[in-house]
C-alpha cells in the first residue's frame, strides 16, 4: 500500500462558521487552527494547504479565564533599546477583539511559509454578527465548552 500524499488538486476547501460567545480563547483558537490547516480531514498533509475556510463571530464575547483579563499582555519592540511596548489585553478587546483570535490562531499554527497566507486568505474574524460570508454558505461548527 503507498502512502498518500494530497495534492493542490485534490482538496477541496469548505467554509465553517464558529461563534466565539462564551468559549475560552485557548480552546477556540486552538480548534480554529486545525480546521485553518486542514488536521480534521483524512486527507491530511502538511506542505499542502488543505485546510477550510473559517468565519468567526462575536469576538468581542469570547471567554478570558482566570484572571487573563487584568494580567495578560501583549509585546512588541520599537527597535530601539528599552522602547518596549505592552498592550493589556483589556484595551485591546475593548478597541480591536478580532486582533485578540487572530493573534492567538497565529500562535497555535507552525511558523512556516504557508502560516501567513492561511492566516491572511482563510480566517475571517468579525466583532458581532455578520452577514459578510453568507454566500459561501458556512456550516456552523459547535465548539464544546464544559460548564
Amino acid at each position: 500500500m503507498k502512502t498518500f500524499s494530497a495534492k493542490p488538486n485534490d482538496v477541496r476547501h469548505d467554509w465553517h462558521l464558529v461563534d466565539a460567545s462564551g468559549v475560552p480563547l485557548g480552546r477556540l483558537a486552538s480548534t480554529v487552527a486545525q480546521l485553518i490547516r486542514g488536521k480534521h480531514k483524512p486527507t491530511f498533509t502538511p506542505h499542502v494547504d488543505g485546510g477550510d475556510f473559517v468565519v468567526v463571530v462575536n469576538a468581542a464575547k469570547v471567554k478570558l479565564t482566570g484572571g487573563k483579563v487584568d494580567k495578560k499582555e501583549y509585546f512588541r519592540h520599537t527597535g530601539y533599546m528599552g522602547h518596549e511596548r505592552f498592550t493589556p489585553i483589556k484595551n485591546l478587546l475593548d478597541k480591536h477583539p478580532e486582533r485578540v483570535i487572530e493573534k492567538a490562531v497565529f500562535g497555535m499554527l507552525p511558523k512556516n511559509s504557508l502560516t501567513k497566507q492561511r492566516l491572511r486568505t482563510k480566517l475571517k474574524v468579525y466583532a458581532g454578527e455578520t452577514d459578510r460570508h453568507r454566500a459561501q454558505g458556512p456550516k456552523p461548527f459547535a465548539i464544546k465548552v464544559s460548564a
